[in-house]
């Protein structure tokens, strides 16, 4: 699986947590993982692409309020109470990327972001992502 493979499914472990509580998650997580290879573009999953998506999803939950700062201080009239769930999703995805991640440059994180939001986002959500994670980035410039 390639990389960008692997990255939407982290987004899509890691949106099933904004909708459920953190004792219903074990649930999900099975649920996630007995459902994945069930459409018939998706091969089944290895076992060490499994173990990098739980484990990148682990990292980020455990980054998540670093992240959250991050992405609040780079917003103007925008908190991450307020944002959509997927714009929300893919943003902590990307930070997680940008901040933490030595393998993945800005700039790919950046743009594998705006493809994800233009995936599963609204109309605007490409831009919307685009321009905080450019201020995250030129921070760290």
């Amino acid at each position: 699986m390639r990389r960008h493979e692997l990255r939407e499914q982290v987004f899509k472990l890691l949106f099933r947590i904004e909708f459920n509580a953190p004792e219903d998650m074990p649930e999900q997580l099975k649920l996630f993982w007995n459902g994945y290879g069930a459409e018939e573009d998706e091969a089944p999953l290895s076992e060490k692409n499994a173990l990098y998506i739980s484990d990148r999803v682990e990292k980020i939950q455990e980054k998540l309020v670093e992240i959250d700062e991050l992405i609040n201080q780079n917003t103007e009239g925008w908190d991450t109470s307020r944002m959509g769930k997927v714009e929300l999703t893919i943003l902590r995805l990307a930070v997680y990327e940008i901040l933490y991640d030595e393998d993945v440059p800005g700039s790919v994180a950046i743009n594998e972001a705006v493809e994800l939001a233009k995936k599963y986002g609204q109309d605007n959500s490409g831009g919307f992502v685009n321009a905080i994670l450019a201020k995250i980035v030129k921070l760290g410039d």
